[in-house]
């Protein structure tokens, strides 16, 4: 095999809206640099993703500077949504957690409530280093903090654990669904140069000048089923994952990340496996 690099960065600004592709992105403690900083909600202040709307995937979310966005989706008119002043909290809750954040202006709950036709509303996280902390024991350590993603700061795949399961998919009853893009998985890493399944075993790495603890295999859920350039379900991947990937009560593709250090990772940068 070659040498690991990074192959591909994935930046969502909004939870669960299309994804961007930059070629560098700052790393914090929490996540990547405007990653998962919005999130939609709904009227008892839960966190709306694809696995209740799978239309939010169709919806994008353009990083403005200064951490605003625009929005934009089809038949909808494109928003900007400024980063809210600092003020009132709106709690929300999320992965088990209650977390506050800050309410975005009302033209953005309403843009969402008319994308996906009931009452809705948008979110900010304006403190990540002190508004959630990671609470995934024993996997995760004390003072770890995280964004509105899932559960940790990054996920990161590989294309050849990507093509070892489309090469399993086609072999199932759902070969027609097959193969399967990236995007499905919403990865904010992704590391070619590696064998199939190899980042099971990792539990340190560097990308580029960046340090990371490999905390577990990532859980994966219906919004992999859901085609993000349609929004429409199929049965793949998790018919597959579920035959042949299921770790204890999970199926697994994709590894969580915690940041060990601060720094820019880039697009080529040397990933080596410290442990």
């Amino acid at each position: 095999m070659s040498n690991p690099v990074l192959h591909a960065i994935h930046v969502h600004p909004v939870k669960s809206l299309r994804g961007l592709a930059p070629r560098a992105a700052v790393v914090e403690p929490w996540g990547l640099v405007g990653d998962r900083r919005w999130a939609v909600i709904d009227e008892a202040g839960k966190v709306v993703t694809q696995r209740q709307h799978a239309r939010l995937a169709l919806a994008a979310a353009e990083l403005l500077p200064g951490g605003g966005i625009r929005l934009s989706g089809p038949g909808a008119d494109p928003l900007t949504v400024e980063v809210p002043e600092p003020g009132r909290t709106t709690t929300v809750t999320w992965s088990g957690q209650k977390i506050e954040t800050v309410a975005a202006d009302a033209s953005a709950g309403a843009w969402f409530s008319s994308f996906l036709g009931t009452k809705l509303g948008l979110v900010h996280l304006d403190d990540p280093a002190t508004r959630r902390h990671i609470d995934d024991a024993p996997h995760s350590l004390p003072g770890e903090t995280v964004s509105l993603a899932d559960q940790y700061p990054l996920l990161l795949t590989t294309p050849a654990s990507l093509d070892a399961l489309n090469s399993l998919i086609a072999q199932g009853d759902h070969a027609d669904e097959g193969p399967l893009p990236m995007n499905r998985f919403r990865p904010n890493v992704v590391v070619e140069g590696t064998a199939a399944w190899d980042e099971d075993d990792w539990t340190r790495i560097t990308i580029g000048e960046v340090t990371f603890r490999v905390a577990k295999m990532c859980g994966r859920c219906v919004v992999t089923t859901t085609d993000q350039s349609t929004a429409e379900r199929g049965k793949e991947p998790l018919r597959t994952l579920g035959r042949h990937r299921r770790f204890g009560d999970g199926l697994a593709f994709g590894q969580n990340l915690v940041p060990e250090s601060v720094g820019t990772v880039k697009v080529g940068d040397p990933v080596k496996i410290l442990e």
